[in-house]
Parts: C-alpha cells; structure tokens; sequence
C-alpha cells in the first residue's frame, strides 16, 4: 500500500521537482517505509514519478517505487495490492518474463509492459496506478473495478498531475482553485462529491474500473474496462439453498486470497453481520488466533456495540482489543480528521474509522473489513423501505395523512433512543412521493430534508445523480431494487464508504482489505434477484441464511446499527459553540449558493429535536472548515 504521485509535461519543460518533493511528503502517513522519486526528461516529454511505500508483500528493497524496468524503458507507481499476483507471475513466466522480487508491483508492471492496458481485466484486487514507456511517450492512470483506492488527477497547460489525494494534487501544478458549483450542490444534498467529478472544478477522479490513456498529445477520454455484472430476464433464478452455499463459498475465498501478506494483519469487528462473517472465516482459515478490533461508547450507551463484539470474538477464539471511547476522544481528534480532509466530506464515521485503524496499528499492518455487503446484498432500511411503503399505502388515506403523518411530523425524532431512530426513519419514509423505485431510494437517501430544499438558492438540480442513474439505468430492468444496489454500488459505496475507509485507515498507515468487493462474490451476489436478498422487510436474507449455525442467531437476527457516531447529540451539547464559530454566516454566504438563514433555522430544529438535521449540519461544518483553511492556503 503506497502513496503515489507525479507530473506528466506534454511540451517537455522540465520537472517541478521541488512539487514532486512535497506531493511525497504529503503523503507520508500513507507510506512511511520507503519513498522514492524519478525523472524522466525529453523533448517533448518530460516525466516525474514519486511515491511512498507501506511494505506488505517482499518487505526488502526489491519493492522499492517507483519501480523501473532493467532496460530503463517502462516505469510505475502503484498502490494496493493484487491478490493473484503469483497466478498473474506464472502466466508472465510463461511467456519468457523473469521476475526478481516477490512484490506485486513487479508483476504490475511487467503485466502492463506486455498487455498494457488490458492488464487491468487481469488484476483481481485494489489499485490505483499511473505507467508509462519513456520510448513511445505512452502511458495510463487506472483504478480498480469498485473504487476502493483512490487516484486524482488534473489536467492543465500541456501537463497531466496525478495524486493519491486531494490534499497531495494540490501541491502539484498551478492549476485553477474555482469550485466546481455541480459538485457542490451534490454535496449539500447527498453528503459527498460524486466521482469522477470533484469539489474542484478542474480537478477530476479516475473512475472505477477505469483507465485513461495518455501521450505526447494528451490524455484520452477514460474507458471501462469493468462493469458491474447485472441479471437479464433470461437468467435462471437459483434455488435458495444453492444461493446461499454459493454466497458462503465465494465470501471463503475472497477472504482466503485476502490473507496474502508478509506482515501481521486482523480485522474489524463490530458484532454486526458482515465484519463477523470475515471473522469466522479467517479463524477457520488460520492456525493462530484472528487479532481484532473494535470501538465502543462509555458515555453513550445507545451506540456502544462492545459486547457484541467481545461475543463473537469469543466464539471464534479471537485475539480481541476493543476500546471504548468518550466524547471528549472524538472532540480531540475532529480537528486533525477535518484538517485532513482534502474535500469536504459528511460521513461522521469517519472519526471511530480513524480511532479503530489507530488501535488495529498498534498491532497490525492489514485488516480486513466487512464494508460492501450491505450494498451488495441489501443490508440498508432504505431497501426494506419499498416493502414497508407498500405495507404503510394499504392503510386508509384518512388515517395516514390526518393521524399518522400528523403525530410523525410533531414527534421528537433522533438516534439516542430506539423510539426516536424509528421516529425518525418513518419521516424519511414519508418522503417518497412517487411510485417510482428508484426516485424513492434519492429520496431516502439524501442528507438534505425536503423541508431544507431551500437550503440552496436558486437553481438546486443534481445533475451528476442524474447522471449516475443513467449510468446504471440498463442493470436488471425487471428488477428494481437491484438497479438501486447496483446504483449504490456504483455510487455511494464509492464516493461515501470507501473514501472514507481509505482516509480513515491510511491516515495511521494501515491497508484495509474488503473481501466483499473480490468481484467473484459480486458476480455470485448480482446474479441473484434482489428478493433473496431482501424480502418481508429481511434484509441480506441470503446472507443471513448462509451463515445460520455458523454464527450466534442473535448476531444474524439483531437489527443493523451503523458504526455512527452520536453527532447529532454532539451538535446540540460540546459542538455547538464550534459549529456557531465556524459556520457562520460570512462563511456560508462565501458559497453564493447556501442561504445562511436556512441553517440556523435547521440548526434551532436540530437543537430542539423538531427535525434530526445531524449529517446536513455536520457536512455544512466540514464544508465551511475545508473552505477556512483552503483560503488560508491561498492568502499565504
């Protein structure tokens, strides 16, 4: 796992070095083994690659990056890690290639030396990488098929910057700082920047499953070379029984070829349905105890999962940590996680990511998570809410709209109590206005209320949702929800979840792998119709069902909590005087498109619970910090 950066000059000036030498020390915390920098300069051509290395696979100097051929012709940065690396080695020695380490990296670039760019089609793992031949003036940028390593790039006057984060592509060039109003607008109604745009107006992300080429000319148009698989009509509809042994098995594999590693690795677990599932199957995989970890609430009880944690640690014979946090932890490290952010993000899970990636690091260098499955196999209430809406519509209109919408809307909603969280859940349920699937799931899923839609003035379309939708609009047809999956698998998995966990964990120098997301468990998950996996209000029944006797049934039949943090309670009680100090009206009017009178009116809801308004403000105060410190950057 590395840190990676570099500049490409189409008019061959010469290098920023001094630039490149500040990207790689940008990036440290993502690599603090070894780093590296190479020029190539020509005319015409003028290359600089840098990177950071966090040793996983051949810790020696043989996978130092960048990583150059012996004929000096061909070069790569890359980061993550390919999981059939060896089976890739071998086909490679069958066609005459020698390799000298055993990293993957050098197999990545010797796989891209003979295949170029169909080499990505090949690669089973998580990647962002950047290639080039210094002969031909030729090369690429490539992600992996989901998106769970990131790579940034910017194109401007003759030149192509590319970087592992925001915060490192700022370093590079002298490309233009204006925001990107689309991307803004995204952000204040679902809660993040949706690929491949970013907050950044001339700065973009290499979508997944991606490449974009480039030479002297410039850089191509990016082109997919993976799709989310999806069903057809004329696809036979598995037996039940067989879905779920298949399921199991291809989870058992993906965490198999996710062990790979000559450094000590573990895994997050929660107590909930996914992270224990890749507990059990890397205890049965493993002949020394699971090392793993979690994080809990001493001072919020509602959201402490611990002891369900420690449960199924027990039944695994796991090596178990787990720590229960204060207030005061998250309050101490909001600070540092905001100035972190290189755009604004509203996902407050981001802070307990951080605290259990610190924890995991005091003893391991990898860990294994369960993140993917809920979009894979339906694990959010936003699925099971199209059942619970039909159910709601069968009761008489007189008594929906005069007494259970009614008592809905004047209810004291929130996430401390379970009354209130269903309270709450009923309000967004509420929301959907359509008989249309799909525009419910936006309904249901963004930040924005409909009572703060005047949030934004003037025009508020989303036209980078209206673009994703498009872009998933063939995924099975005749089934609905599972064009929402695929959907969110494309979007929200990727912009949300998975930027998060990369942040999170490569903050503290730690790899987190997702054997949810090898692409034979997709593949086996998005052959299924979306009733196997969710049906009578059960979510991830498929799921579920394929691990009954493997674990507790109380761990598959208790109802899903996130991994949250109280925000919403901390904006009323220790955040308040830190939210009133940094979104301020100058602040927000600095946007031109955020009415600051609309926030306080929100925020006098938030605080008298007449509305739970917590990801909206808590992304207005990630958004108004990011913008205080990016000025800060330009004045000086």
């Amino acid at each position: 796992m590395c840190g990676i950066a570099g500049i490409v000059n189409l008019d061959g000036r010469p290098i920023d070095r001094d630039g490149l030498n500040r990207a790689v020390a940008s990036m440290r915390h993502r690599g603090p083994d070894d780093d590296g920098l190479w020029y190539e300069e020509q005319p015409g051509f003028s290359v600089g690659f840098g990177a950071t290395r966090l040793a996983i696979l051949d810790t020696s100097s043989a996978g130092h990056q960048p990583m150059v051929s012996d004929d000096g012709h061909h070069a790569v940065v890359f980061n993550g890690l390919i999981y059939n690396y060896r089976e890739i080695a071998a086909e490679l020695a069958s066609s005459g290639v020698s390799l000298r380490s055993g990293c993957d990296t050098e197999v990545v670039l010797a796989a891209c030396r003979l295949w170029g760019t169909a080499a990505m089609s090949r690669f089973n793992g998580m990647f962002a990488l950047a290639y080039v031949d210094r002969r031909t003036h030729r090369g690429f940028l490539a992600r992996d098929r989901f998106g769970i390593k990131p790579l940034f790039y910017a194109l401007t006057d003759q030149q192509i910057l590319f970087a592992s984060e925001m915060r490192t592509l700022r370093t590079l060039g002298d490309w233009p700082d204006e925001l990107n109003r689309a991307a803004l607008v995204h952000y204040l109604r679902m809660g993040f920047v949706a690929q491949p745009d970013t907050i950044f107006a001339a700065a973009r992300r290499v979508p997944p499953g991606s490449f974009l080429s480039f030479d002297a000319r410039g850089m191509a148009v990016p082109k997919t070379y993976y799709s989310i698989p999806v069903r057809t009509a004329s696809d036979p509809i598995p037996d039940e029984r067989d879905a779920a042994e298949r399921v199991r098995s291809a989870i058992r594999h993906a965490v198999a070829r996710r062990r790979v590693a000559d450094v000590p690795i573990g895994a997050f677990l929660s107590g909930g349905v996914d992270s224990s599932i890749v507990v059990a199957h890397l205890a049965e995989l493993s002949s020394r105890p699971v090392r793993t970890y979690s994080i809990g609430w001493s001072d919020e009880s509602a959201y402490d999962e611990t002891s369900h944690a420690a449960k199924v640690a027990s039944r695994f014979g796991a090596e178990h940590t787990a720590m229960r946090c204060r207030a005061l932890d998250v309050l101490d490290l909001l600070p540092h996680a905001l100035d972190h952010l290189g755009e604004p993000f509203f996902d407050s899970s981001l802070l307990p990511t951080m605290l259990v990636s610190r924890l995991a690091r005091e003893h391991v260098t990898v860990a294994l998570s369960g993140d993917g499955a809920d979009e894979l196999l339906g694990g959010y209430w936003r699925y099971a809410a199209h059942d619970f809406r039909r159910a709601y519509h069968r009761v008489p209109a007189l008594i929906r709209t005069h007494l259970l919408e009614r008592l809905a809307h004047r209810a004291t909603v929130g996430k401390g109590t379970w009354v209130q969280n269903r309270l709450r859940q009923v309000r967004k349920l509420l929301r959907a206005g359509s008989g249309d699937p799909f525009a419910n799931h936006i309904a249901w899923s963004r930040i924005l209320a409909p009572e703060a839609d005047d949030l934004i003035d003037g025009n508020n379309d989303d036209p980078l949702a209206n673009r994703i939708a498009d872009a998933t609009c063939d995924a099975d047809p005749d089934d609905p929800l599972n064009r929402i999956l695929a959907f969110d698998l494309h979007h929200s998995l990727t912009n949300d979840m998975l930027h998060k966990v990369d942040l999170a964990s490569m903050y503290h120098s730690l790899e987190v792998r997702v054997p949810f997301l090898d692409s034979d468990v997709v593949a086996t998950a998005m052959a299924m119709p979306s009733t196997m996996k969710i049906r009578g209000g059960v979510t991830k029944r498929v799921l579920k069902e394929a691990y009954r006797g493997i674990l507790p049934d109380d761990v598959l039949e208790r109802p899903k909590k996130g991994f949250e943090v109280p925000i919403g309670e901390f904006l009323r009680r220790e955040l308040r005087e830190m939210f009133h100090d940094v979104v301020t009206p100058q602040a927000l009017a600095s946007f031109d498109i955020i009415r600051p009178d609309v926030v306080q009116r929100l925020y006098s809801d938030h605080l008298a619970r007449r509305g739970e308004h917590a990801d909206l403000l808590f992304a207005l105060l990630s958004l108004c910090w990011w913008n205080n410190r990016r000025r800060d950057r330009i004045s000086t």
